[in-house]
């Protein structure tokens, strides 16, 4: 899953800067590269435990 989801990032952002350079970027497209690189970082920062993980279970 991480193999497409960093080249899907990039691409989403590279578009985002793309369009935002243009004399009339078109919203609708750097929002939706926006929303597929906030998906991404949403899924690959769901795997990374968390910090505190340790201290929650000994509570529990």
């Amino acid at each position: 899953m991480k193999k497409i989801l960093f080249p899907l990032m990039a691409i989403a952002i590279f578009v985002a800067f793309y369009e935002q350079n243009r004399e009339h970027p078109n919203k609708i497209i750097t929002g939706l590269a926006i929303v597929i690189f906030m998906f991404g970082m949403m899924k690959l920062s769901a795997k990374t435990p968390s910090k505190n993980q340790d201290e929650d279970d000994e509570k529990i």
